[in-house]
Formats: structure tokens, C-alpha cells, sequence
């Protein structure tokens, strides 16, 4: 009986999820860039909040794109498990990702979702009150809010990788390329679709908040445009409307897609089996979420100063290097223009010596 639940339980697993080696191989290339990129990046960007501008006292907005910062760098760390995963048939390497890597991997998912939503909600306090005396303006108000949202997301995460750890089977093999559906137990998989939903809330109030911020200062522009064309209360709006635009599109880009189809795809997988192609939709969303690792430096130069004049003073380093050496060059040049000066002066002495002396 046992062997028939096995032989049943891998058949529905291959007819589900179908093994495609070339879509393995798009998956591992990709994700080996995006892995490159974001470390490299997100990498510069910790080094320029914590080690650079460590001595400038901390606003609530660089609080919480520290914690942005900390949680795609993060997402890099967890990329090499989810490359291993695609290019081995290992048990024990899918079983290391599913219970460590795929939670550590949404865990910062999500905390990349909650800080772009906190980035936000603090530049529409920015307009509604510009003299950033609200208790939510205020940096303790970010750490408290920071530390909170980690608390509930790592109470989240290890609620199910305690509980997967304790009901697993005992799986000598698994067939070609699974998700991590196959090893959840009966409890488990409960407890799955209710993080699920529950990360599902959240993105949506995070996404319905974007809208409407962006949606609140684009209206408050357009009044400022029609009272006071040139006012510098209409140029800061439209400043803070890019920004939140540049939010909002980064935040649909990479969040989006994902949600539309791994929802659905959670709550009613036996539906889709039939669609072989419907699982690498859904990977191809967890993949286009996590080119947000790329793009959120995007973010961080246009909403922190400290970031801005990190990459001006380098540029600035770089320009003064090089007029440093246009200078040196000329130096050299015009001393062999006066030596040569001097060489011809020499010269003409001794030849006028010459037909003195001769005369």
C-alpha cells in the first residue's frame, strides 16, 4: 500500500511539474547573472550605508533603505540553492532548499515588499507633513517598525521550517526537477497555503497603498499647478511624483506577475496539471521577482542622499585623478620645452664664442 502511495504520489509529481533541461538551463544561466548582479550591487550599496555613512545621523527613510538593502542582499545569498536545485537531482540538496533556502528565500521576498511599502508611506508623510514632526517621521519610529517586520516575517518562516523538519518522510528519491509541494506533509501543506494567504494580504495592502500615494500626489500636484505654476512646493511634488513612480513601477514589475499566478497555483495545483507549461510560468514569475535585486538600486539613488553623493564623490575622485595627471603631462611637457629652450641657448653661446675667437 505504501508503495503504491509513492508510485501515485510521483506520477502526479511528473505529470505537474514536467522535466524540461533547456528551461532548467535558461533558469540556472539567469539566475547565475541576476545572482552576480545583485551581490555586486546590493553589496556596494550595505557598504555605502554602513561603512561610508556610518557618521551622519540616520532619517527614517535611510532606515528603511538599509533594511532594503540588507534584505535583496540576502536574496543573492539565497540564489546558489535555487541554482542547485535547478541543475541537481540530489534529494538531499532539494531537501536542504525546500526546508532552508526556499523559506529563507521568501522571507526576504517579503521584506523586500513591507520596506518598499515603508519607503513610500514616508515620502507621502514627507508631503502631508513637510515639517516631519510626526511620530512615523521620526528614525525610533522606523526601528521600531523595521524590527517588528522582521520579528513577524523570521516568526513566520521558522513556524514552517520547525514543522516541515518535524513531519518529513522519508524520500530516498525524488523524480527529475520538483518543487517543494512533493515533500510537504499533510500539515505542512496547511500551514503553507495559510503563510501564502497571509503573504498574499500583505503585498495586496502594500500594492493598493502604492496606488493610492501615487495617485494622492499626482492630485495634490495638479492643484499646486493650478494656484502657483512656479512655486517651489509644485517642484517638490513634482519631484516626490517621479520618485513614487519609480516605486510603483519597479514594485509591479517584480511583485505582480508572481502573485497572479502563485496563489492560484498554490490552492489549486491538481487544476493546472494538465498545463505541463503552467509550472514554468510559475517559475518565470519567482524569476522576474527577483530581478527586484537588480532594480532596487534604482531606488536607493534617487530617495538618499548619502547614496547620491557617495557615487558624486566618486565621480568627482575620478575627475580630479584625471586632471591631476592632464596637469602632471603638461608639467612634463613644458619642462622639455624649457630644456630644449635652454639646449638652443647653449648653442648659440658657444658658436658666438666660437666666431669670436676666430675673429
Amino acid at each position: 500500500m505504501m508503495n503504491g502511495t509513492n508510485s501515485a504520489l510521483m506520477n502526479r509529481t511528473n505529470s505537474c511539474e514536467p522535466v524540461n533541461n533547456l528551461a532548467n538551463t535558461f533558469f540556472i544561466v539567469l539566475y547565475s547573472v541576476m545572482f552576480l548582479v545583485g551581490l555586486v550591487l546590493n553589496g556596494f550599496t550595505l557598504r555605502v550605508y554602513f561603512c561610508v555613512a556610518q557618521h551622519r545621523p540616520s532619517s527614517s527613510v535611510t532606515i528603511y533603505l538599509k533594511n532594503l538593502a540588507a534584505s535583496d542582499f540576502l536574496i543573492s545569498l539565497c540564489l546558489p540553492l535555487r541554482i542547485m536545485n535547478f541543475a541537481s537531482n540530489s534529494t538531499l540538496i532539494r531537501q536542504v532548499y525546500c526546508n532552508f533556502g526556499a523559506a529563507a528565500f521568501y522571507l526576504n521576498m517579503y521584506a523586500s515588499i513591507l520596506f518598499m511599502g515603508f519607503i513610500a508611506a514616508n515620502r507621502y508623510m514627507k508631503i502631508v507633513h513637510p515639517l516631519g514632526n510626526h511620530f512615523f517621521q521620526k528614525a525610533r519610529a522606523a526601528y521600531i517598525i523595521s524590527i517588528s517586520t522582521w520579528g513577524l516575517l523570521v516568526a513566520m518562516t521558522s513556524s514552517y521550517v520547525i514543522l516541515s523538519l518535524l513531519t518529513k518522510g522519508n524520500k530516498e528519491e525524488l523524480p527529475g526537477m520538483v518543487s517543494c509541494d512533493v515533500l510537504h506533509s499533510k500539515q505542512l501543506s496547511l500551514l503553507y497555503k495559510i503563510i501564502h494567504s497571509f503573504s498574499a494580504i500583505l503585498f495586496l495592502i502594500v500594492l493598493m497603498a502604492l496606488i493610492l500615494f501615487y495617485h494622492s500626489t499626482s492630485h495634490r500636484l495638479s492643484l499646486a499647478q493650478r494656484t502657483q505654476t512656479t512655486s517651489s512646493n509644485s517642484k517638490k511634488l513634482i519631484k516626490s511624483r517621479r520618485n513614487m513612480l519609480v516605486l510603483v513601477t519597479v514594485f509591479c514589475v517584480c511583485f505582480v506577475p508572481y502573485h497572479l499566478v502563485r496563489l492560484p497555483y498554490a490552492f489549486k495545483k491538481s487544476l493546472f496539471c494538465s498545463w505541463s507549461w503552467f509550472f514554468y510560468v510559475k517559475e518565470l514569475t519567482v524569476l522576474v521577482s527577483v530581478l527586484n535585486v537588480c532594480l532596487d538600486p534604482l531606488i536607493y539613488f534617487i530617495f538618499c542622499k548619502a547614496f547620491r553623493a557617495q557615487m558624486s564623490m566618486r565621480r568627482g575622485v575620478h575627475t580630479q585623478q584625471s586632471s591631476m595627471q592632464e596637469e602632471q603631462t603638461d608639467t612634463r611637457s613644458s619642462d622639455g620645452w624649457l630644456n630644449s629652450l635652454r639646449n638652443l641657448k647653449r648653442l648659440s653661446v658657444i658658436s658666438v664664442t666660437r666666431q669670436t675667437s676666430v675673429l
